[in-house]
């Protein structure tokens, strides 16, 4: 659903003296020509004429509602406040505090990783998921766009052998992450595979078991030395909470578009504690991406970030059309942080419009 209206009147109760306060919400639900990736941007307009956008995956048109009326006349530095509006609807949530961070960065003219206290990096490791169907191939592709670490989608048979061949082509340099594509496996097979994997050394195994199975992850953590790492599907803290108090797990992948960059903050927090590192599961757009990418620069413990590397040109000039930049573009493995003011990216109203079209 497409809002595109300033809020009513006699819904806003503006201070005089406050120009961060909400006065507009819009929306566009997207979806990429050919790969079919879909989510939702979101732009907040405060009383000074400062935007601010954010990201997550589709929304019911009740969401965009809600966002309307609970807005209205809301500053936008009251993220804490914004976000208790909206518990049960984590995704709305989510791309709200994104856009709430984005606007009142743009109003202090600093960029969004300062406004979260300075970066502790300077540049991001890259990680993108290679295709179901033909990794080797999709894995030459991304290297040649200069990712240096990937995903890789467990095989049907010889996971070890897949692993072995892809380093074989990506050249040494090169680092993998098994993953088991959110539905986690038998609690025999996957202890299985922690084994034969193990001295392959990759960096993780990604959802080896179903997060809720903390009887059965601790097992694997116990048995094996090779990382595991939950969290992509999990949409409140206190399941995290349990993993990390299990000892089960050695990388949290919380969702950008169910946490937020406050709530992600949140989450590393709570791992640093247990020195557990964080590498946040993203596969929406490019705002989502810059949003990631000032999150990572202001965690302690970041470890490498996900993101999506479509196969398709058509899909490739959607998100570069979207960022208005080479944000997606990693050299030797690492993005650079985006400069500018808040995210440092302002998608252009004309092709969220042409893709909105498009999503129909």
């Amino acid at each position: 659903m497409l809002l595109n209206r300033a809020l009513p009147a006699a819904a806003v109760t503006l201070a005089p003296d406050d120009p961060l306060a909400i006065t507009e919400v819009r929306t566009w639900p997207l979806r990429e020509p050919l790969s079919r990736r879909r989510y939702t941007v979101l732009r907040l307009r405060a009383k000074a004429g400062i935007e601010g956008f954010g990201e997550c995956g589709g929304l019911e048109a009740g969401d965009a509602e809600s966002a309307e009326r609970a807005l209205a006349g809301q500053p936008a530095t009251a993220v804490a406040t914004i976000a208790a509006r909206f518990t049960g609807r984590p995704a709305l949530a989510a791309a709200v505090n994104m856009a709430a961070l984005d606007l009142a960065a743009r109003f202090a003219k600093v960029p969004l990783f300062q406004y979260l206290g300075g970066p502790t990096r300077f540049k991001v490791r890259a990680m993108t998921r290679l295709d179901d169907v033909a990794p080797n191939e999709s894995m030459l592709r991304a290297r040649a766009a200069g990712f240096r670490a990937f995903a890789v989608p467990l095989p049907a048979r010889g996971a070890r052998e897949q692993l072995e061949a892809l380093r074989k082509a990506a050249g040494q340099e090169a680092d993998f992450v098994l993953d088991a594509g959110g539905a986690g496996l038998p609690l025999r097979a996957a202890a299985a595979l922690c084994r034969e994997i193990e001295t392959f050394h990759p960096y993780w195994f990604d959802e080896p078991c179903p997060a809720s199975n903390l009887v059965g992850a601790r097992r694997l953590a116990n048995e094996s030395v090779t990382p595991l790492g939950f969290g992509r599907d999990i949409a409140d803290a206190a399941s995290f909470e349990a993993l990390l108090r299990e000892e089960a797990v050695d990388v949290l992948r919380p969702s950008l578009a169910l946490h937020g960059i406050t709530g992600i903050r949140k989450l590393a927090a709570m791992a640093e504690t247990r020195y557990v590192a964080v590498a946040p599961w993203h596969d929406g757009g490019p705002v989502g991406t810059a949003a990631a990418l000032h999150l990572a620069a202001s965690l302690p413990n970041f470890f490498i970030q996900q993101l999506p590397f479509p196969a398709a040109e058509e899909d490739r000039a959607m998100r570069a059309a979207l960022s208005n930049s080479r944000l997606e573009t990693p050299e030797g493995g690492f993005l650079a942080l985006p400069q500018g003011h808040g995210l440092g990216v302002a998608p252009d109203v004309k092709a969220l419009e042409q893709y909105r079209e498009a999503a129909r």
